[in-house]
C-alpha cells in the first residue's frame, strides 16, 4: 500500500511540471509570433536629402611633373677648378658665374698675342707712311696689313679659350646639388650640378584612345598633389602627341602649368584632371551612402509607412544604383535615385530591406566638395 501511494505522489509531481512546462512553452510560443509580428525593433540612422547638382566633367589620368628647362651644368673645356661661385641649392640668373677653371696659361698667350697685335699695328702704320712717299713697294703693305689681322684673330681664339674656361648659368632657374670641388681636375664634359627653371613646369601624362575627340592645345587642366590640403594647380594642355601607343592604345598629351608658389618638383607624381567645357547634371548622394556588394551597389532611402500595429513609421527602403564620377565627399548616381529622397547616411551597414528606423542626424558625417581633413 506503502508503494502505491509513494507512486501516486511521484506521478502526481511529474504531472505538475510538465503542466509548468507546458505553460513555459507555451508563453515563449506565443511572445515569440508576437515579436515576429510586431518585427525587428527600429535601427538609428542619420538620412541626408539627395539633391541634383551640375558638375563639371572631367578626365582623371596620372602624370609626372617634368621641368620646363632643365639641364645638368658641364665644363666645355678641360682644367682644375680654382674658384666656385655658387651654393647647392641656390637661385641663379642667366649669365651669372658659376665655376671659374685655371686659365694661367691662356692669359700669359694671350698678353704675348696682344703684344704681337700691337707691333703689327706699329709696323702696318710705318708701312703706309713709307708706301706714301714710294719708299717700298704696296706687297710689304699687304703682308703688314695681313699679319694684323692674322694676329687679331689670334687674340680672339685665345679670349674665346679662356671663356670657355669660365661656366656661367645658361638661363635663370634653381641649382641642384655640388658636384665638384677646388682643385678638382675636371675633363671635358664632367657634371658640375643640376638647372631647373621652375617658375613653371610640364605636366606629362597618357589618355585612352577614346579620349582623343574630347582634348586639344588649351584644354583647361587641373593638377594636384598627393597630400597637398591646397586647390590645386590650373594650368593647360600645351602639346598633344599625333601617335597613338600601340601597346596601350593610349595617347601621350603635355599640359604647361605654372609653379609660382614653388611645389611643383620635376619628377613628382601629380593627379591630373581634365576639365572639358560641357558640365552635366546629376543626382548627387554622399559617399557613405553607398553599401558596396557583389551583387551591386545600392543606398537606402528611408519612406513613410504604417507598421504593423497601424501607426506611421519610418522604414528603410533598399534601392539599387548605378554610381558615375566622385567630387569630394560625394558621389553622383546616374540611374536609381531621384532628387529630393531621403538617403541612409550613417548606419546603413545594420540595415536590410524594410528595416524600421529611427532618424536621428545628430551622428551625421559632414560631406563636402572639397574636404580637407587634417593630418593625424
Amino acid at each position: 500500500m506503502r508503494y502505491v501511494v509513494a507512486i501516486g505522489v511521484l506521478v502526481l509531481l511529474i504531472a505538475g511540471l510538465v503542466a509548468v512546462k507546458g505553460s513555459q512553452i507555451g508563453s515563449l510560443i506565443k511572445m515569440g509570433k508576437e515579436m515576429e509580428k510586431a518585427g525587428a525593433p527600429p535601427e538609428t540612422v542619420a538620412t541626408a536629402a539627395t539633391k541634383e547638382e551640375a558638375w563639371e566633367s572631367t578626365i582623371h589620368a596620372v602624370g609626372t611633373i617634368a621641368a620646363v628647362k632643365g639641364v645638368s651644368l658641364s665644363n666645355d673645356a678641360p682644367g682644375v677648378v680654382t674658384a666656385i661661385r655658387f651654393d647647392s641649392g641656390a637661385v641663379v640668373k642667366q649669365g651669372d658665374v658659376l665655376v671659374e677653371l685655371d686659365s694661367s696659361v691662356e692669359r700669359a698667350q694671350l698678353a704675348s698675342a696682344d703684344a704681337r697685335r700691337d707691333l703689327a699695328k706699329l709696323n702696318a702704320g710705318r708701312s703706309r707712311a713709307l708706301v706714301a712717299s714710294d719708299s717700298i713697294p704696296k706687297a710689304t703693305l699687304d703682308t703688314d696689313e695681313a699679319l694684323v689681322k692674322a694676329s687679331q684673330s689670334d687674340l680672339g681664339a685665345l679670349q674665346a679659350q679662356i671663356a670657355r674656361k669660365v661656366v656661367r648659368a645658361p638661363f635663370s632657374g634653381k641649382l641642384g646639388i655640388r658636384a665638384i670641388n677646388i682643385g678638382q681636375y675636371l675633363a671635358p664634359g664632367t657634371t658640375i650640378t643640376s638647372l631647373e627653371a621652375l617658375d613653371s613646369v610640364y605636366v606629362d601624362f597618357t589618355l585612352p584612345q577614346q579620349n582623343l575627340a574630347d582634348v586639344k592645345v588649351g584644354t583647361v587642366v587641373r593638377v594636384t598633389l598627393e597630400g597637398d590640403a591646397g586647390a590645386g594647380f590650373d594650368g593647360t594642355v600645351s602639346a598633344v602627341d599625333p601617335a597613338v601607343d600601340p601597346t596601350t592604345r593610349s595617347i601621350r598629351l603635355r599640359a604647361a602649368v605654372p609653379n609660382q608658389q614653388d611645389k611643383l618638383r620635376p619628377g613628382m607624381f601629380a593627379n591630373v584632371d581634365v576639365v572639358l567645357p560641357e558640365q552635366k547634371r546629376f543626382v548627387s548622394v554622399p559617399s557613405p551612402s553607398i553599401v558596396h556588394a557583389s551583387y551591386g551597389d545600392s543606398v537606402f532611402i528611408v519612406e513613410d509607412k504604417k507598421g504593423a500595429d497601424g501607426k506611421p513609421a519610418r522604414v528603410a527602403r533598399q534601392q539599387f544604383v548605378r554610381t558615375g564620377t566622385r567630387r569630394g565627399d560625394f558621389v553622383a548616381v546616374i540611374d536609381g535615385v531621384k532628387a529630393g529622397e531621403e538617403v541612409v547616411v550613417a548606419g546603413a551597414f545594420k540595415l536590410r530591406n524594410g528595416s524600421g528606423v529611427i532618424v536621428n542626424n545628430d551622428v551625421a558625417p559632414s560631406a563636402k566638395l572639397a574636404p580637407t581633413p587634417e593630418n593625424r
